[in-house]
């Protein structure tokens, strides 16, 4: 299975939706990209080109808050999404409308997305990753231990890893209760804060060592690490241990 570009039409669509999604998000959260520290500015724009973007899960919410965050940079990415996205009425057909990479999570065949999204990293794409491959379980919502998928597309691509963290996008959409969370963001909207890091070059961060399996681990971990530096100095707090998923791919 390759990638398809969507096209122009795609390309449309994709405008579109993100215009009166981006106005339903703006009538229930407050979405702000911060300022990283020591810049006088946010980070504007991500880079041209193929770029891996990658962000902590703790919300339903999050892939259409990361897609909006990289619109506002200049970029419509193509999200790896959950096969449940594509069989949902109308959502999946969008899905596939706007390039997003479907991902057969719990089977042999997961690993065929990646493939898939190399193809659309050497088409010049944007791609999207929750490296956690599924929303946290840590009861503090700290990022889990990531999987090593995005570090093996980045060394397969030679594409850049951008650490996207956002903060705040369990209040937006929780994983309980979620309706009647939405109603209340009607009234008393959240803040979402998200702050970008700087590009990895996972090839360079590897050097001249041989990229085992251990080797690979240890480098996804290295770029979890910077996510969740992030993510911390987004929250004010002391960097923890990352929490240890119980399915690693």
């Amino acid at each position: 299975m390759n990638w398809k570009n969507p096209g122009w039409t795609g390309a449309l669509v994709y405008a579109v939706i993100a215009i009166v999604v981006g106005g339903l998000t703006s009538a229930l959260t407050r979405l702000s990209i911060a300022r990283r520290r020591g810049r006088r500015t946010a980070v504007a724009r991500l880079p041209a080109g193929a770029v891996i973007v990658i962000s902590n899960h703790a919300s339903y919410a999050d892939g259409v808050l990361l897609a909006l965050t990289c619109r506002r940079m200049g970029r419509s990415i193509r999200l790896l999404a959950t096969s449940g996205v594509f069989r949902a009425p109308v959502l999946g057909g969008l899905a596939k409308r706007l390039g997003f990479i479907r991902v057969e999570r719990g089977n042999a065949s997961a690993a065929d997305a990646l493939e898939v999204a190399a193809d659309a990293l050497r088409a010049g794409e944007a791609v999207g990753i929750f490296p956690e491959g599924r929303t946290t379980r840590d009861p503090n919502l700290w990022p889990e231990r990531s999987k090593t998928g995005a570090v093996r597309l980045a060394l397969e691509t030679g594409a850049p890893i951008v650490p996207i963290a956002m903060v705040g996008t369990h209040r937006v959409l929780p994983r309980k209760r979620p309706l009647p969370t939405l109603v209340k963001n009607l009234i008393l909207r959240p803040n979402v804060l998200v702050e970008v890091g700087d590009p990895i070059d996972v090839k360079v961060l590897a050097g001249s060592d041989e990229l085992t399996p251990a080797r690979i681990r240890e480098l996804a971990d290295e770029v979890m690490a910077e996510l969740v530096a992030l993510v911390a100095e987004l929250r004010g707090e002391s960097l923890p241990e990352l929490a240890a998923s119980t399915d690693e791919a």
